[in-house]
């Protein structure tokens, strides 16, 4: 588990622009890499991913399981009966006494599940329905960033093997070409999602063409893997 106060500003400060709160974190919930904080605007907002990593559950945690946002425009008083340990927590914890309303976002690419974006506000109250829209724009276009991210930087896991023979090779480059149809996306990013898939499962990316050439994993959205 790590945190980064804006080591990566870049994926934390859009939120904070076109929403109207506090602190923002970007999180990876899935993988081989376990639960780590990709940015956090502040240290609250880091504090919150801690506490949610730390108990397995929480507004990220159901964000990410339902793939919808999570609001809790006032989180403080009103009853959770999904995370009813961090909302306790969140109460007694004074550290935590300026977080007023916590808003969750799923960050997912077609089948893959990635992490959440936390937002919190020091005040009260419900996003417009065309900042949630806004929002979960934004969280889709961070998802891709976070999974560039993580193969780029080395930290996924994923074990080397030998593809250097025709028929691995064939294979790869097969499932490549489903992934683009099915997602429609460059070859880059469909070979992207390939490796990123075989990170969050701790597989080679062998094994993950294989199956996407089998039709036992589907990224258009049905997720069978």
């Amino acid at each position: 588990m790590s945190t980064a106060h804006e080591t990566r500003s870049n994926l934390c400060s859009p939120f904070l622009a076109i929403a109207p709160v506090t602190g923002a974190s970007v999180s990876v919930l899935a993988g081989s890499s376990g639960q780590s904080t990709m940015c956090s605007s502040d240290a609250t907002s880091a504090l919150l991913d801690e506490m949610q990593f730390d108990l397995g559950e929480g507004p990220c945690w159901e964000a990410l399981s339902t793939r919808l946002p999570v609001l809790a425009p006032r989180v403080r008083v009103e009853e959770n009966r999904v995370w009813p340990i961090f909302a306790q927590t969140l109460r007694s914890d004074p550290r935590n006494s300026s977080v007023r309303a916590i808003y969750a976002f799923p960050l997912v690419v077609g089948s893959l599940d990635i992490g959440a974006v936390d937002l919190y506000s020091t005040k009260e109250g419900d996003l417009t329905g065309s900042q949630v829209t806004n929002v979960l724009e934004l969280a889709g276009l961070t998802a891709w960033q976070v999974l560039r991210r993580i193969l780029t930087d080395g930290t996924n896991g994923i074990e080397e093997e030998d593809t250097t023979g025709a028929g691995s090779r064939r294979e790869v480059h097969q499932a490549t070409g489903m992934v683009l149809a099915q997602m429609n996306i460059s070859a880059a990013d469909a070979g992207l999602l390939l490796r990123a898939h075989a990170f969050s499962t701790g597989r080679s990316v062998r094994e993950v063409a294989s199956d996407i050439v089998s039709r036992q994993i589907d990224f258009s959205g049905n997720r069978n893997g």
